[in-house]
Protein backbone atom coordinates (compact mmCIF):
# COMPACT_ATOMS: atom_id res chain seq x y z
CA UNK A 1 0.00 0.00 0.00
CA UNK A 2 1.48 3.20 -1.14
CA UNK A 3 0.93 6.34 1.27
CA UNK A 4 1.05 10.02 -0.04
CA UNK A 5 3.61 12.20 1.80
CA UNK A 6 0.92 14.33 3.43
CA UNK A 7 -0.22 11.32 5.31
CA UNK A 8 2.88 9.98 6.95
CA UNK A 9 2.89 12.55 9.86
CA UNK A 10 -0.97 11.66 10.92
CA UNK A 11 0.58 8.22 11.06
CA UNK A 12 3.61 8.85 12.79
CA UNK A 13 1.48 10.17 15.50
CA UNK A 14 -1.03 7.59 15.25
CA UNK A 15 1.23 5.44 16.02
CA UNK A 16 2.41 6.71 19.23
CA UNK A 17 -1.49 6.41 20.80
CA UNK A 18 -1.95 3.69 23.46
CA UNK A 19 -4.69 2.46 20.72
CA UNK A 20 -1.96 0.43 18.39
CA UNK A 21 0.93 0.66 20.77
CA UNK A 22 2.13 -2.34 23.20
CA UNK A 23 4.24 -0.77 25.83
CA UNK A 24 7.53 -1.78 25.27
CA UNK A 25 9.80 -2.77 28.32
CA UNK A 26 12.83 -1.01 30.07
CA UNK A 27 15.60 -3.77 28.61
CA UNK A 28 18.34 -4.81 30.83
CA UNK A 29 21.93 -3.90 30.12
CA UNK A 30 22.33 -7.78 29.42
CA UNK A 31 19.75 -7.32 26.82
CA UNK A 32 21.30 -4.08 25.14
CA UNK A 33 25.01 -5.90 25.14
CA UNK A 34 23.22 -7.65 22.03
CA UNK A 35 21.55 -4.66 20.38
CA UNK A 36 22.57 -2.83 17.32
CA UNK A 37 19.94 -0.44 16.25
CA UNK A 38 17.68 1.55 18.70
CA UNK A 39 16.05 4.76 17.74
CA UNK A 40 12.77 6.69 18.71
CA UNK A 41 12.36 6.71 14.30
CA UNK A 42 13.77 4.04 12.08
CA UNK A 43 13.74 4.14 8.50
CA UNK A 44 14.26 1.10 5.75
CA UNK A 45 14.45 2.31 2.40
CA UNK A 46 14.78 0.82 -1.17
CA UNK A 47 14.17 -2.50 0.69
CA UNK A 48 11.99 -5.02 -0.78
CA UNK A 49 8.63 -5.93 1.54
CA UNK A 50 7.27 -9.62 1.77
CA UNK A 51 4.28 -9.29 4.14
CA UNK A 52 3.62 -12.37 5.32
CA UNK A 53 0.10 -12.66 3.53
CA UNK A 54 1.34 -14.23 0.58
CA UNK A 55 0.99 -11.39 -1.46
CA UNK A 56 3.65 -10.97 -4.35
CA UNK A 57 6.91 -8.68 -2.92
CA UNK A 58 6.82 -5.05 -3.30
CA UNK A 59 10.13 -3.97 -4.61
CA UNK A 60 11.58 -0.40 -3.53
CA UNK A 61 9.70 0.23 -0.48
CA UNK A 62 10.28 2.74 2.63
CA UNK A 63 9.10 1.00 5.98
CA UNK A 64 9.00 3.43 9.08
CA UNK A 65 9.05 1.78 13.00
CA UNK A 66 8.00 4.54 15.64
CA UNK A 67 6.73 3.26 19.31
CA UNK A 68 7.32 -0.29 18.04
CA UNK A 69 4.79 -0.38 15.28
CA UNK A 70 5.22 0.17 11.68
CA UNK A 71 4.06 3.94 11.53
CA UNK A 72 4.10 3.77 7.54
CA UNK A 73 5.09 1.51 4.68
CA UNK A 74 4.92 2.19 0.87
CA UNK A 75 6.93 3.42 -2.28
CA UNK A 76 9.90 4.72 -1.86
CA UNK A 77 9.12 7.71 -4.16
CA UNK A 78 5.63 8.59 -1.87
CA UNK A 79 6.67 7.92 1.87
CA UNK A 80 8.90 10.70 3.20
CA UNK A 81 11.32 9.67 5.88
CA UNK A 82 11.13 11.96 8.93
CA UNK A 83 13.54 14.54 9.64
CA UNK A 84 15.96 12.67 12.43
CA UNK A 85 15.06 8.83 11.77
CA UNK A 86 17.50 6.50 11.76
CA UNK A 87 17.87 5.49 8.13
CA UNK A 88 18.85 2.02 6.52
CA UNK A 89 19.38 1.78 2.96
CA UNK A 90 18.56 -1.90 2.45
CA UNK A 91 19.00 -2.26 -1.29
CA UNK A 92 18.73 -5.58 -2.60
CA UNK A 93 18.02 -6.51 0.83
CA UNK A 94 14.08 -8.08 1.84
CA UNK A 95 11.62 -7.86 5.35
CA UNK A 96 9.72 -10.44 5.87
CA UNK A 97 7.83 -10.17 9.58
CA UNK A 98 9.12 -12.20 12.60
CA UNK A 99 9.16 -15.72 12.22
CA UNK A 100 6.24 -17.31 14.38
CA UNK A 101 6.58 -20.75 15.19
CA UNK A 102 4.27 -22.81 17.42
CA UNK A 103 6.55 -26.50 18.35
CA UNK A 104 9.92 -25.16 20.20
CA UNK A 105 11.48 -26.40 23.47
CA UNK A 106 13.64 -24.60 25.60
CA UNK A 107 15.13 -27.87 26.05
CA UNK A 108 17.52 -30.40 24.15
CA UNK A 109 18.17 -34.39 24.76
CA UNK A 110 21.16 -34.64 26.15
CA UNK A 111 21.31 -38.08 27.78
CA UNK A 112 18.91 -41.41 27.07
CA UNK A 113 15.50 -39.73 27.78
CA UNK A 114 16.62 -37.42 29.65
CA UNK A 115 16.51 -32.86 28.58
CA UNK A 116 18.47 -30.50 29.44
CA UNK A 117 17.10 -27.32 30.38
CA UNK A 118 18.30 -24.83 28.16
CA UNK A 119 16.04 -21.58 28.60
CA UNK A 120 19.05 -19.07 28.42
CA UNK A 121 20.89 -20.14 25.56
CA UNK A 122 18.00 -21.00 23.01
CA UNK A 123 16.38 -18.24 23.70
CA UNK A 124 18.95 -15.99 22.31
CA UNK A 125 19.12 -18.66 19.53
CA UNK A 126 15.63 -18.28 18.40
CA UNK A 127 15.74 -14.67 18.90
CA UNK A 128 18.78 -14.80 16.44
CA UNK A 129 17.19 -16.73 14.03
CA UNK A 130 14.32 -14.28 13.17
CA UNK A 131 11.83 -16.06 15.67
CA UNK A 132 9.70 -13.18 17.28
CA UNK A 133 7.05 -15.10 18.84
CA UNK A 134 6.88 -18.77 19.79
CA UNK A 135 4.97 -21.54 21.33
CA UNK A 136 7.38 -24.38 23.68
CA UNK A 137 5.17 -27.11 22.62
CA UNK A 138 5.65 -28.69 26.01
CA UNK A 139 7.51 -28.66 29.57
CA UNK A 140 9.93 -31.23 31.23
CA UNK A 141 10.64 -28.85 33.75
CA UNK A 142 7.61 -26.84 35.49
CA UNK A 143 8.38 -23.16 35.95
CA UNK A 144 11.13 -22.46 33.31
CA UNK A 145 8.94 -21.93 30.51
CA UNK A 146 6.82 -19.86 32.52
CA UNK A 147 9.58 -18.03 34.48
CA UNK A 148 11.76 -17.30 30.81
CA UNK A 149 8.48 -16.12 29.05
CA UNK A 150 7.96 -13.43 32.03
CA UNK A 151 11.61 -12.41 32.00
CA UNK A 152 11.27 -11.95 28.17
CA UNK A 153 8.38 -9.76 28.68
CA UNK A 154 9.87 -7.57 30.96
CA UNK A 155 13.00 -6.82 29.20
CA UNK A 156 15.64 -8.76 31.53
CA UNK A 157 16.22 -11.37 28.97
CA UNK A 158 16.74 -11.55 24.86
CA UNK A 159 14.29 -13.35 23.36
CA UNK A 160 10.88 -14.20 21.34
CA UNK A 161 7.86 -13.93 22.93
CA UNK A 162 6.96 -16.91 24.56
CA UNK A 163 3.27 -18.45 24.61
CA UNK A 164 4.34 -20.93 27.94
CA UNK A 165 2.91 -24.37 27.81
CA UNK A 166 2.51 -26.36 30.79
CA UNK A 167 4.16 -30.00 31.33
CA UNK A 168 2.77 -32.55 29.51
CA UNK A 169 -0.84 -34.35 30.31
CA UNK A 170 0.13 -38.15 29.36
CA UNK A 171 -0.54 -41.61 30.78
CA UNK A 172 2.02 -43.77 31.95
CA UNK A 173 5.26 -43.21 30.11
CA UNK A 174 9.05 -44.13 30.47
CA UNK A 175 10.26 -40.57 30.73
CA UNK A 176 11.79 -39.71 33.91
CA UNK A 177 10.96 -36.38 33.89
CA UNK A 178 7.27 -36.63 32.33
CA UNK A 179 4.05 -37.24 35.37
CA UNK A 180 1.42 -39.65 35.10
CA UNK A 181 -1.87 -39.02 35.01
CA UNK A 182 -4.22 -40.27 37.14
CA UNK A 183 -7.81 -40.26 35.56
CA UNK A 184 -9.97 -37.20 34.05
CA UNK A 185 -10.20 -35.09 37.07
CA UNK A 186 -6.21 -35.35 37.93
CA UNK A 187 -6.12 -34.38 34.43
CA UNK A 188 -8.55 -31.07 34.97
CA UNK A 189 -6.90 -30.27 38.35
CA UNK A 190 -3.46 -30.08 36.31
CA UNK A 191 -5.02 -27.56 34.07
CA UNK A 192 -6.20 -25.75 36.58
CA UNK A 193 -3.51 -25.69 38.40
CA UNK A 194 -0.59 -24.66 35.53
CA UNK A 195 -3.02 -22.21 34.02
CA UNK A 196 -3.32 -20.39 37.79
CA UNK A 197 0.50 -20.41 37.22
CA UNK A 198 0.63 -18.52 34.17
CA UNK A 199 1.08 -21.30 31.33
CA UNK A 200 -1.19 -20.13 28.42
CA UNK A 201 -0.82 -23.17 26.58
CA UNK A 202 -0.91 -27.04 27.20
CA UNK A 203 0.40 -30.14 25.64
CA UNK A 204 -1.25 -33.33 26.13
CA UNK A 205 0.65 -36.37 24.98
CA UNK A 206 1.43 -40.38 23.51
CA UNK A 207 -0.71 -42.22 25.95
CA UNK A 208 -3.50 -39.75 27.60
CA UNK A 209 -6.47 -41.99 27.38
CA UNK A 210 -10.17 -40.02 25.54
CA UNK A 211 -11.64 -39.28 29.13
CA UNK A 212 -8.29 -37.42 30.35
CA UNK A 213 -8.21 -35.41 27.07
CA UNK A 214 -11.87 -34.44 26.93
CA UNK A 215 -11.48 -33.36 30.30
CA UNK A 216 -7.93 -31.67 29.89
CA UNK A 217 -9.62 -30.01 26.77
CA UNK A 218 -12.68 -28.68 28.35
CA UNK A 219 -11.42 -27.35 31.02
CA UNK A 220 -8.52 -25.64 29.09
CA UNK A 221 -11.36 -24.11 27.21
CA UNK A 222 -13.33 -22.76 30.09
CA UNK A 223 -10.25 -20.75 31.11
CA UNK A 224 -9.87 -19.95 27.00
CA UNK A 225 -6.49 -21.80 26.69
CA UNK A 226 -5.53 -23.60 23.75
CA UNK A 227 -4.86 -27.54 23.81
CA UNK A 228 -2.38 -29.34 21.09
CA UNK A 229 -1.60 -33.04 21.27
CA UNK A 230 1.49 -35.31 19.86
CA UNK A 231 -1.24 -38.30 20.34
CA UNK A 232 -1.07 -42.16 19.51
CA UNK A 233 -3.46 -43.60 21.67
CA UNK A 234 -5.72 -41.37 20.93
CA UNK A 235 -6.23 -41.16 17.16
CA UNK A 236 -6.74 -37.67 15.44
CA UNK A 237 -10.33 -38.03 14.63
CA UNK A 238 -11.12 -38.88 18.39
CA UNK A 239 -9.17 -35.84 19.09
CA UNK A 240 -11.07 -33.78 16.76
CA UNK A 241 -14.19 -34.85 18.27
CA UNK A 242 -13.13 -34.54 22.04
CA UNK A 243 -12.44 -30.07 20.81
CA UNK A 244 -8.75 -30.29 20.51
CA UNK A 245 -7.22 -27.26 18.55
CA UNK A 246 -3.85 -28.68 17.32
CA UNK A 247 -2.29 -31.87 16.07
CA UNK A 248 1.69 -32.15 16.23
CA UNK A 249 3.67 -33.18 13.77
CA UNK A 250 1.61 -33.25 10.64
CA UNK A 251 0.23 -36.68 10.14
CA UNK A 252 3.52 -38.43 11.19
CA UNK A 253 2.29 -39.19 14.81
CA UNK A 254 -1.69 -40.34 13.36
CA UNK A 255 -2.99 -43.59 14.47
CA UNK A 256 -6.34 -43.22 12.61
CA UNK A 257 -5.31 -46.51 10.09
CA UNK A 258 -4.10 -49.10 12.24
CA UNK A 259 -6.51 -51.60 11.62
CA UNK A 260 -6.39 -53.36 14.99
CA UNK A 261 -5.62 -50.41 17.35
CA UNK A 262 -7.88 -50.90 20.95
CA UNK A 263 -8.91 -47.25 22.27
CA UNK A 264 -6.84 -45.57 24.51
CA UNK A 265 -3.70 -47.91 23.96
CA UNK A 266 -0.90 -46.60 21.33
CA UNK A 267 0.03 -49.39 19.41
CA UNK A 268 3.63 -48.33 19.09
CA UNK A 269 4.92 -45.18 16.99
CA UNK A 270 6.31 -47.52 14.33
CA UNK A 271 2.73 -49.37 13.82
CA UNK A 272 1.39 -46.04 13.08
CA UNK A 273 4.34 -45.02 10.64
CA UNK A 274 3.93 -48.14 8.68
CA UNK A 275 0.53 -47.02 7.94
CA UNK A 276 0.99 -43.28 7.47
CA UNK A 277 3.83 -44.13 4.62
CA UNK A 278 1.98 -46.60 2.95
CA UNK A 279 -1.37 -43.88 2.59
CA UNK A 280 -2.76 -42.89 -0.37
CA UNK A 281 -3.20 -39.26 -0.08
CA UNK A 282 -6.25 -39.18 -2.86
CA UNK A 283 -7.99 -41.68 -1.16
CA UNK A 284 -11.28 -41.94 0.70
CA UNK A 285 -9.99 -42.86 4.10
CA UNK A 286 -7.38 -39.86 4.16
CA UNK A 287 -9.80 -37.45 2.95
CA UNK A 288 -12.17 -38.49 5.48
CA UNK A 289 -9.86 -37.73 7.96
CA UNK A 290 -8.96 -34.17 6.37
CA UNK A 291 -12.92 -33.49 6.20
CA UNK A 292 -13.46 -34.33 10.03
CA UNK A 293 -9.80 -31.93 11.14
CA UNK A 294 -10.66 -29.26 9.04
CA UNK A 295 -14.60 -29.28 10.05
CA UNK A 296 -13.33 -29.11 13.42
CA UNK A 297 -10.98 -26.07 13.13
CA UNK A 298 -8.25 -28.53 14.21
CA UNK A 299 -4.60 -26.84 13.06
CA UNK A 300 -1.94 -28.94 12.23
CA UNK A 301 1.60 -28.36 13.07
CA UNK A 302 4.65 -29.31 10.22
CA UNK A 303 8.00 -29.80 12.02
CA UNK A 304 9.71 -31.49 8.71
CA UNK A 305 12.91 -30.67 10.90
CA UNK A 306 13.26 -33.13 13.54
CA UNK A 307 12.61 -35.84 11.05
CA UNK A 308 14.91 -35.07 8.52
CA UNK A 309 17.43 -35.91 11.19
CA UNK A 310 15.90 -39.39 11.23
CA UNK A 311 15.79 -39.61 7.27
CA UNK A 312 18.81 -41.08 5.28
CA UNK A 313 20.35 -39.29 2.66
CA UNK A 314 19.52 -35.76 4.09
CA UNK A 315 21.88 -32.87 4.55
CA UNK A 316 23.36 -32.32 7.62
CA UNK A 317 21.32 -29.63 9.68
CA UNK A 318 22.63 -26.23 10.35
CA UNK A 319 23.96 -24.65 12.83
CA UNK A 320 25.58 -27.56 15.03
CA UNK A 321 28.76 -25.59 15.90
CA UNK A 322 26.72 -23.96 18.82
CA UNK A 323 26.37 -27.28 20.85
CA UNK A 324 29.13 -28.08 23.69
CA UNK A 325 31.93 -30.51 21.41
CA UNK A 326 30.25 -33.68 23.58
CA UNK A 327 26.88 -33.29 22.34
CA UNK A 328 28.27 -31.98 18.57
CA UNK A 329 29.99 -35.00 19.13
CA UNK A 330 27.05 -37.31 19.74
CA UNK A 331 24.89 -36.31 16.66
CA UNK A 332 27.50 -36.67 14.71
CA UNK A 333 27.27 -40.33 15.57
CA UNK A 334 24.09 -40.57 15.56
CA UNK A 335 24.13 -38.99 11.97
CA UNK A 336 26.44 -41.42 10.51
CA UNK A 337 24.45 -44.17 11.82
CA UNK A 338 21.55 -42.60 9.94
CA UNK A 339 23.23 -42.30 6.73
CA UNK A 340 23.97 -46.17 7.12
CA UNK A 341 20.42 -47.62 7.36
CA UNK A 342 19.42 -48.36 4.04
CA UNK A 343 16.24 -50.00 5.40
CA UNK A 344 14.56 -47.17 7.32
CA UNK A 345 11.37 -46.24 7.23
CA UNK A 346 11.88 -42.76 6.77
CA UNK A 347 12.95 -43.15 3.59
CA UNK A 348 9.18 -43.19 2.52
CA UNK A 349 7.77 -41.66 5.00
CA UNK A 350 9.43 -38.47 5.01
CA UNK A 351 8.09 -37.46 1.74
CA UNK A 352 4.82 -39.08 2.25
CA UNK A 353 4.62 -36.59 5.25
CA UNK A 354 5.37 -33.70 3.14
CA UNK A 355 2.80 -34.79 0.45
CA UNK A 356 0.42 -35.06 3.50
CA UNK A 357 0.62 -31.88 5.24
CA UNK A 358 0.48 -30.14 1.83
CA UNK A 359 -2.43 -31.90 0.76
CA UNK A 360 -4.36 -30.90 3.93
CA UNK A 361 -3.31 -27.04 3.57
CA UNK A 362 -4.38 -27.31 -0.09
CA UNK A 363 -8.28 -28.59 1.44
CA UNK A 364 -7.92 -25.61 3.50
CA UNK A 365 -6.49 -26.87 6.43
CA UNK A 366 -4.68 -24.54 8.46
CA UNK A 367 -1.19 -25.42 8.74
CA UNK A 368 1.43 -23.69 10.86
CA UNK A 369 5.23 -24.88 11.67
CA UNK A 370 7.89 -25.50 14.70
CA UNK A 371 10.93 -27.29 14.63
CA UNK A 372 10.86 -29.82 17.75
CA UNK A 373 14.76 -29.73 18.88
CA UNK A 374 13.83 -33.35 20.53
CA UNK A 375 14.30 -36.99 18.97
CA UNK A 376 18.12 -37.45 18.49
CA UNK A 377 19.57 -34.02 18.31
CA UNK A 378 20.92 -32.05 15.67
CA UNK A 379 17.33 -29.63 15.40
CA UNK A 380 19.02 -26.39 16.69
CA UNK A 381 16.58 -23.50 17.26
CA UNK A 382 17.02 -20.53 14.84
CA UNK A 383 19.01 -22.10 12.48
CA UNK A 384 16.53 -24.81 12.51
CA UNK A 385 13.30 -22.48 12.45
CA UNK A 386 14.82 -21.46 8.85
CA UNK A 387 15.26 -24.88 7.31
CA UNK A 388 11.38 -25.55 8.41
CA UNK A 389 10.78 -22.60 5.74
CA UNK A 390 13.08 -24.31 3.43
CA UNK A 391 12.04 -27.66 4.20
CA UNK A 392 8.06 -26.66 4.09
CA UNK A 393 9.33 -25.11 -0.08
CA UNK A 394 10.89 -28.77 -0.42
CA UNK A 395 7.59 -30.53 0.20
CA UNK A 396 5.72 -28.58 -2.55
CA UNK A 397 4.99 -24.72 -1.26
CA UNK A 398 5.82 -21.89 -3.38
CA UNK A 399 8.65 -19.84 -1.11
CA UNK A 400 5.89 -17.30 -0.41
CA UNK A 401 3.45 -19.68 0.67
CA UNK A 402 6.31 -21.22 3.25
CA UNK A 403 7.07 -17.82 4.55
CA UNK A 404 3.48 -17.04 5.37
CA UNK A 405 3.06 -20.48 7.29
CA UNK A 406 5.87 -20.13 9.44
CA UNK A 407 3.98 -16.15 10.12
CA UNK A 408 1.27 -15.18 9.56
CA UNK A 409 -0.52 -18.94 10.42
CA UNK A 410 1.49 -19.20 13.09
CA UNK A 411 0.22 -15.66 15.06
CA UNK A 412 -3.61 -16.67 13.67
CA UNK A 413 -3.13 -19.83 15.76
CA UNK A 414 -2.33 -17.91 18.40
CA UNK A 415 -5.19 -15.48 18.25
CA UNK A 416 -2.38 -12.42 17.64
CA UNK A 417 -2.33 -12.11 14.14
CA UNK A 418 -3.73 -8.29 14.95
CA UNK A 419 -0.49 -7.55 16.23
CA UNK A 420 1.90 -9.53 14.21
CA UNK A 421 2.63 -12.01 11.83
CA UNK A 422 2.34 -10.08 8.99
CA UNK A 423 3.77 -6.56 7.98
CA UNK A 424 0.97 -3.62 7.92
CA UNK A 425 0.94 -0.25 8.86
CA UNK A 426 -0.18 -0.37 13.01
CA UNK A 427 0.97 -3.92 13.82
CA UNK A 428 3.65 -4.26 16.11
CA UNK A 429 7.16 -4.00 14.29
CA UNK A 430 8.28 -6.99 14.40
CA UNK A 431 10.13 -8.37 10.98
CA UNK A 432 13.61 -9.58 10.08
CA UNK A 433 16.21 -8.43 7.84
CA UNK A 434 17.30 -10.95 4.92
CA UNK A 435 20.35 -10.45 3.02
CA UNK A 436 18.60 -11.24 -0.22
CA UNK A 437 15.39 -12.47 -1.65
CA UNK A 438 14.35 -15.52 -0.24
CA UNK A 439 10.58 -15.13 -2.31
CA UNK A 440 13.21 -16.23 -5.34
CA UNK A 441 15.60 -18.50 -3.59
CA UNK A 442 14.36 -20.00 -0.35
CA UNK A 443 17.61 -20.47 1.09
CA UNK A 444 18.45 -16.82 1.29
CA UNK A 445 16.02 -16.84 4.27
CA UNK A 446 19.42 -18.01 6.19
CA UNK A 447 21.29 -14.73 5.28
CA UNK A 448 19.57 -12.89 8.80
CA UNK A 449 20.89 -9.44 9.62
CA UNK A 450 18.88 -7.72 12.34
CA UNK A 451 15.99 -8.98 13.94
CA UNK A 452 13.57 -6.52 15.30
CA UNK A 453 10.95 -6.89 17.77
CA UNK A 454 8.63 -4.27 19.03
CA UNK A 455 10.97 -2.17 16.44
CA UNK A 456 14.48 -2.92 18.16
CA UNK A 457 17.30 -4.54 16.13
CA UNK A 458 18.99 -7.33 17.56
CA UNK A 459 22.16 -8.69 16.35
CA UNK A 460 21.75 -11.99 15.08
CA UNK A 461 25.83 -12.74 15.03
CA UNK A 462 26.40 -11.46 18.75
CA UNK A 463 23.66 -13.84 20.02
CA UNK A 464 24.95 -16.43 18.52
CA UNK A 465 28.62 -15.38 19.22
CA UNK A 466 27.42 -15.62 23.27
CA UNK A 467 26.12 -19.37 23.32
CA UNK A 468 28.95 -20.93 20.57
CA UNK A 469 29.93 -24.00 22.02
CA UNK A 470 27.99 -23.86 24.90
CA UNK A 471 24.56 -24.61 23.88
CA UNK A 472 23.98 -27.36 25.73
CA UNK A 473 25.36 -26.68 29.45
CA UNK A 474 22.12 -23.63 30.36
Amino acid sequence: MTFPRIAIALLLAGAMTGTITAQRPELSAAVRTYIKVDAPVVALIHVRVIDGTGAAPREDQTLIMRGGNIAAMGDFASVAVPEGATTMDLTGKSVIPGLVMVHEHLYYPNGPGVYGQLGESFSRLYLSGGVTTMRTGGNVNGFMDLNMAKLVESGQKPGPAIDATAPYLNGPNTFIQMRTLKGPEDARRQVQYWTDEGATSLKTYMQITRGELAAAVNEAHRRNIKVTGHLCSVTYAEAAGLGIDNLEHGFFAATDFVTDKQPDVCPGQNAGQQTIAALDENGAPFKALLKTLIDNKVALTSTLTVFETFTPGRPKPPGLEVLTPQLREQFEQTYARTAQNKESIYTTLFPKGMALERAFAKAGGLLVAGTDPTGGGGVIPGFANQRQVELLVDAGFTPLEAISISTLNGAKYMGRDARVGSLAVGKQADLVVIGGNPAATISDIRKVETVFKQGIGYDPVKLIASVTGKAGLW
